[in-house]
């Protein structure tokens, strides 16, 4: 089929997520066709290095033929089992025993999903559920971050805190609340470790405070590097003195790694970097790396013993359909061993050359900050380095950005507030983690010359 016809049918049918309507119908799809490694291609036959692994998700890099092969064997063999009355498969099974054998902890039971979004609100069930065994449904109260991305479902999204995933929608719920960011470029408290942790600590008790004592409190969600909020970098001993805040108040501590996970900031789970065991920890993306629908729920023994001894006999009342599927779980193994077979090893030096290579764009006179971790990173742009102040808003750089990125044969992630978001496929070698910062500097060159950009630096 002709790409301006794929268009067409696209205009009239296809609801892209988090998107303008109107405005999708007047751009038009960008119409990808192939991929390979870190490289995709389009309908016209555009070459592309994929700075972004499609959306955080593709950390094995595509075409992987090994996990296509995993996939069509388990769908000839078994294509569907459910989990529901007792059954299982065993992709399953292996794959529960695998994830809960390399996790932190004592995080040996999982729960399968099909994304981030039922993770985080799987978590959201099972912690009420819990509180309810343990004899305090009073505690009822969920706190988050400004900035933070826990998915766009009904609950999830109103614990994700950002702007427009709330618009319209009735959210935040009344028992979802925030504290503010750790975001060391932009605190208030200061940009040192010790401030900006002292700062978080704070908040937290007294939000807590606020809502009645740590009695009425359930749960408090981190991600270990913020990323829908602007690759945001926690820094170093953040998330062990969170964790240890919420322990002494007996808070469940829920890491989000859907991001993070799966080797994208260099080990298997971001939170070993600091060596904590969380009550839940929800991954999703790269567990499959996004070849198929997957997500899990790790849940600590601690949870996992109160849940069922006060369920008893009686059936917990939450699953669905398509949990623990056993072709996700077949292409989840293969994508597994690929990851401990070289692929974290490499994404581990090519982080180091990214962020080499960002750290060397500083010079540049549009960058504010860089920051980031393994493959996960950001470079922030302001019109002004000593004040830090953002990009003007009639320069768009949500849409020029991205679109001279694809002009140059690069996707990264750009947001409307003038941050450039990484997050490049493990497998990346290193002449294509060059092109990235060849091509991001030809971005920023030509952003440089937009006339509302130039008006707002000498203004």
């Amino acid at each position: 089929m002709l790409s301006n016809s794929l268009i067409e049918l696209d205009r009239r049918h296809l609801i892209h997520p988090v998107s303008s309507y109107r405005g999708h119908e007047e751009l038009g799809a960008r119409v990808l066709k192939s991929a390979r490694g870190a490289i995709v291609t389009d309908m016209n036959g555009h070459e592309l290095v994929d700075g972004f692994a499609g959306l955080w998700c593709v950390n094995a890099g595509y075409g992987q033929d090994s996990i296509a092969e995993a996939a069509a064997r388990q769908m000839r063999e078994l294509p569907y089992a459910t989990g529901y009355f007792d059954m299982g498969s065993e992709p399953a099974i292996r794959l529960a025993a695998e994830l809960a054998e390399r996790a932190p902890g004592d995080l040996n039971h999982i729960f399968f999903t099909l994304g981030g979004s039922d993770a985080v609100d799987s978590t959201v069930r099972f912690i009420r559920y819990y509180w309810h065994c343990k004899g305090q449904p009073q505690r009822d109260q969920f706190i988050s971050i400004e900035q933070g991305y826990h998915g766009s479902s009904t609950v999830g999204a109103g614990l994700t805190a950002l702007p427009a995933f709330h618009a319209g929608f009735g959210l935040p719920f009344s028992w979802q609340h925030k504290i503010p960011s750790h975001y060391s470029y932009r605190n208030p408290a200061g940009d040192t470790p010790e401030a900006i942790i002292a700062a978080s600590l704070q908040a937290l008790h007294a939000k807590v405070e606020e809502l009645g004592g740590p009695e009425r409190v359930a749960a408090f969600y981190a991600e270990p590097i913020q990323g829908s909020g602007g690759v945001i970098v926690p820094p170093k001993g953040w998330i062990k003195a969170m964790y240890d805040a919420c322990a002494a108040m007996d808070i469940l501590f829920i890491a989000d790694e859907v991001i993070t996970g799966f080797g994208r900031t260099g080990p298997l789970f971001a939170c070993s970097d600091e060596g904590i065991v969380p009550d839940f920890m929800t991954t999703a993306k790269g567990l499959t790396s996004g070849y198929v629908p997957m997500g899990a729920v790790f849940m600590s023994d601690r949870v996992y013993d109160v849940m069922a001894d006060g369920a008893g006999a009686a059936a917990i009342g939450h699953g669905y359909t398509y949990s623990a599927h056993p072709v996700s779980a077949a292409v989840g193994l293969e994508v597994l061993r690929l990851y401990e077979n070289g692929l974290l090893a490499n994404g581990r030096r090519a982080g180091e050359r990214l962020m080499a290579g960002l750290e060397k764009l500083r010079d540049h006179p549009l960058v504010g900050d860089v920051r980031g971790r393994g493959m996960l990173a950001a470079i922030e742009l302001v019109v002004d380095k000593a004040k830090k102040t953002p990009l003007p808003t009639d320069a768009a750089p949500a849409r020029r950005i991205f679109d001279r990125a694809w002009q140059q044969g690069l996707v990264i992630r750009a947001f409307a507030n003038g941050v450039l978001g990484y997050a490049p496929p493990l497998c990346c070698t290193d002449d294509e983690i060059d092109m990235i910062l060849e091509r991001t500097r030809l971005v920023l060159d030509a952003t440089l010359e937009d006339a509302d950009v130039r008006r707002a630096m000498v203004g």
